[in-house]
């Protein structure tokens, strides 16, 4: 996470002073979207497949090149063209780990306490989103190319630490690769339809909040606070996720989630709205730093209900839905704003996506009153215990059939 998040303060610094574009920051978001759409589903069945700790190891090796091939870009000044095609080519690396790297924490950590467990996870995760832009920030203004050599450095570090990793893997229960494997994450999630609200709520949300993005636009010609300036600002957003996560480890265990989850991404949209407006840098520092205590919240209950909703043979290709939704809309996001900045300027671009988001949020609210009323997260690590001790059914899940065994003891 710290290189990922370094690699990202970078090329996000050096595609603005190498064009001036907006639109530049936009097809950045468009290399990184493109694989999560068109090999998001391969890759989930992989991950249900095979040994995900393996699958995760050959992800981060990729990885490892195409940072290094960025850092010759940008030393020898490469073309822009060559820069996005090894975005993208990272971003395939990054797809294949991903529903891997998803859904290997339920299998390691006990179902009652696993609520708690992704809250820790979070703060793991926001230390290193704080210190990787702060840190990004300094080494662009120091040396733009050594980032991306971080960034490699950082993905071998990850790879020598899964290889100590033994980890028992059953593929039986997922079946051969067809047609009908590949969408089963996608059948489920249908199923599923408090995981498709959620998703798709966090999915426009994040589509319409894309902020972050035009950063380096609000840093140099807004703000006017240059590059260490720029890092902090993007640093930001972890920073919030980060108390936010240390908040929801000591309080009392959310009683309504549902509820919770809404009222957390319509802040969200309020907080986008004010930075949008904002030509203060403290004013716009407090309203990222809670955009991302915000989204904390909406990501600690939507990452707890959607692992433990989920059976763990069906885990990776629901995560792999579940990064078509986000992750793609991340980077989507990216482009969004980078077009509409481009045609109607940042200030513009943010402020109507915090509009947006209200929107969004208020149309769920009344589309999906089972998500109003859904109550404390240990409910679903209840449910998946107990659904755990039961043989899931064929129609249910066709990819998992019963034996002839089970079938006989049924008759």
């Amino acid at each position: 996470m710290l290189g990922t998040r370094i690699q990202s303060v970078a090329i996000g610094w050096e595609m603005y002073q190498r064009t001036e574009d907006a639109l530049a920051l936009g097809m950045v978001g468009l290399a990184q979207a493109l694989p999560t759409m068109a090999f998001a589903l391969p890759a989930g069945y992989l991950a249900d497949k095979f040994n995900r700790p393996r699958l995760m190891m050959v992800s981060l090796g990729l990885m490892t090149l195409t940072s290094l091939a960025l850092a010759w870009l940008s030393y020898t000044r490469g073309s822009v063209a060559a820069m996005y095609l090894f975005l993208f080519l990272d971003a395939t690396a990054v797809t294949l780990g991903r529903p891997a790297r998803s859904a290997l924490m339920p299998q390691l950590v006990p179902k009652p306490v696993f609520p708690n467990a992704v809250m820790w996870n979070t703060s793991l995760m926001q230390i290193s989103a704080v210190v990787g832009p702060a840190l990004g920030g300094l080494v662009v203004a120091f040396n733009v190319p050594l980032a991306y050599v971080i960034t490699a450095a950082s993905s071998l570090i990850y790879m020598a630490m899964l290889a100590r990793l033994e980890f028992g893997h059953d593929s039986k229960a997922v079946g051969a690769a067809n047609f009908q494997t590949l969408v089963a994450g996608i059948r489920f999630v249908f199923e599923k339809r408090i995981i498709l609200t959620m998703i798709s709520l966090d999915m426009f949300a994040v589509l319409l909040g894309g902020a972050v993005y035009l950063l380096p636009i609000f840093a140099e010609d807004i703000l006017r606070v240059g590059a260490t300036g720029f890092g902090w600002l993007r640093a930001a957003p972890a920073v919030g996720a980060l108390v936010m996560a240390l908040l929801l480890i000591y309080l009392p265990p959310m009683q309504r989630a549902g509820r919770t989850l809404l009222l957390s991404v319509a802040a969200f949209g309020v907080a986008t709205i004010v930075f949008g407006f904002s030509r203060s840098f403290w004013l716009s520092f407090v309203m990222l730093f809670l955009t991302g205590a915000f989204d904390n919240v909406s990501m600690v209950v939507r990452q707890t209900l959607l692992q433990l909703l989920t059976p763990d043979y069906m885990r990776g290709r629901v995560s792999a839905v579940n990064s078509i939704f986000i992750g793609a809309s991340n980077e989507l996001g990216g482009l969004e704003s980078g077009v509409v900045a481009h045609f109607f300027g940042p200030v513009f671009s943010v402020v109507s996506g915090g509009i947006g988001t209200l929107l969004v949020v208020g149309a769920t609210a009344l589309a999906s009153p089972e998500l109003r009323r859904y109550g404390p997260l240990s409910d679903a690590a209840a449910g998946s215990e107990a659904e755990a001790s039961v043989r899931p059914s064929p129609l249910a899940h066709p990819v998992a059939p019963p034996t002839q065994a089970e079938a006989a003891a049924d008759d």
